[in-house]
């Protein structure tokens, strides 16, 4: 069996949000998993709305994610390949002019609901004749071109929903080139997947109704043995139900990213909301490729919380080792001998990778400390053991001053805590206090 190829296809009219992250994931991870090709494609026919800016954006967020495309791709450089297809389709009297114009259609598809019959285009420009369409032209009407089903029933094996079927007899024909010549989605999208010999083409189940006509454009263009497999993945959706929108920008790749949000947390929400695993933190694509098989999303409506999205951040950073992070410690200059013993120490309490820096203020700058109990401190201060430290030592002191002082539980911790951190609440503090070392701890003791 040949490798996958498979391709990602959004426009660039706006940020991509999560849902399309996962219609991404779902690409790459396929074809990760079997040694295939992920290909980008921008689809960039609509001049008007269509944004460089918006373009770099992607694939900004893409990387983040840890998607590497082996292939970029813009449809606005590829219009000759269309227009050949184009050409193909009409000598084999398969794509067609028609004159009619919005307001024409409107009215035909009213009269027919009205007799109760489906609204579906009547194709009534394949009875004019020549003369009448030179008429038409003369009259300074310009064709939109419509591409001539075979009314049957289009079956195939979906990856997600397993077989389908839809009757294109109960479909109008769909218009491939507009009145001003730009192209529709259809016909650039069937002709790149042939020429960059896409083999699975997986995207979000709104796209359902789009793939009989496609099988058909694709066995017309190249034969049923160049058509592709299809996989429909569920949608994803915000709490409420509401769907995403990139127009909005709601939950946005890179509101995420500027959010703090770890990219392997939005991975795995993205992906494994609404399959069989369950939502879990990961260390690494890898490991969520472990957990991913398109056959088992689910078929309804994959709804989450941004709130799960943040406490899933939170579980990612405490499960991430220090080799992964040793690299984005770095610039924090965070470095040295403590770099390690200090991650494994403040992970657990990081909202947001950026808090790193706060707690290496605590253990390596200058602070604020917190004197709650002063007589108690200044107790504390005579019991501080001599160095060296090591995870040990807070408990062999607080064992000291309780034991003096006949505290316990929080009158015991509390103060030592505010005293050595400036903070109520953080990591262990055995973890900490050889981090801050004795001579920076004496310092914050009164």
């Amino acid at each position: 069996m040949r490798p996958p190829v498979v391709r990602f296809a959004p426009s660039p009219t706006g940020r991509i949000h999560i849902g399309n992250a996962r219609t991404a994931l779902f690409n790459y991870l396929f074809a990760r998993a079997g040694h295939g090709r992920f290909i980008l494609r921008f689809d960039d026919t609509d001049a008007e709305r269509s944004r460089e800016e918006y373009a770099a954006a992607i694939e900004v967020d893409l990387a983040w994610l840890g998607i590497e495309p082996s292939l970029t791709v813009r449809q606005s450089e590829r219009f000759p390949l269309y227009a050949a297809a184009a050409e193909r389709l009409k000598a084999m009297g398969r794509l067609y002019p028609c004159f009619e114009t919005a307001d024409e259609l409107d009215r035909r598809r009213k009269r027919q609901i009205t007799r109760g019959l489906p609204p579906i285009y009547d194709r009534a420009a394949l009875a004019l004749t020549a003369d009448e369409r030179a008429a038409l032209e003369a009259q300074g009407r310009r064709p939109h071109w419509r591409f001539r089903l075979e009314p049957r029933i289009v079956q195939w094996n979906d990856l997600v929903r397993g077989e389908s079927h839809i009757d294109t007899a109960s479909l109008s024909d769909p218009v491939l080139i507009r009145e001003d010549g730009t192209w529709l989605y259809t016909l650039p999208s069937v002709v790149d997947d042939l020429d960059l010999g896409v083999t699975h083409v997986i995207r979000g189940e709104d796209h359902v109704t789009n793939t009989a006509v496609q099988i058909e454009l694709f066995e017309a263009l190249a034969g049923p043995e160049a058509t592709p497999r299809f996989g429909h993945h569920n949608l994803l959706t915000a709490a409420s139900g509401e769907g995403l929108s990139k127009r909005t920008g709601a939950l946005s790749i890179g509101s995420l990213r500027e959010a703090g949000v770890e990219p392997l947390a939005v991975a795995a929400l993205a992906v494994l909301t609404g399959s069989s695993a369950s939502v879990q933190p990961v260390k690494s694509l890898g490991e969520l490729l472990g957990l991913f098989d398109i056959a088992h999303t689910s078929r309804h409506a994959a709804r989450f919380d941004d709130h799960d999205l943040a406490a899933l951040s939170a579980k990612t950073l405490l499960a991430l080792d220090y080799d992964s992070v040793r690299d984005r410690l770095s610039p924090q200059d965070i470095l040295g001998h403590k770099a390690e013993p200090f991650w494994l120490a403040v992970r657990g309490n990081l909202a947001r990778f950026a808090d790193v820096v706060e707690w290496w203020r605590v253990v390596e700058g200058e602070i604020a400390p917190v004197h709650e109990d002063v007589e108690f401190l200044h107790a504390a201060r005579e019991a501080l053991p001599a160095e060296p430290w090591d995870h040990q030592t807070f408990a062999a002191w607080t064992g000291q001053l309780k034991q003096a002082t006949g505290r316990k539980g929080k009158a015991l911790f509390h103060p030592l805590r505010l005293a050595l951190t400036g903070r109520e609440n953080g990591p262990e503090m055995a973890a900490l206090l050889p981090l801050i070392g004795r001579a920076r701890a004496l310092a914050r003791l009164p």
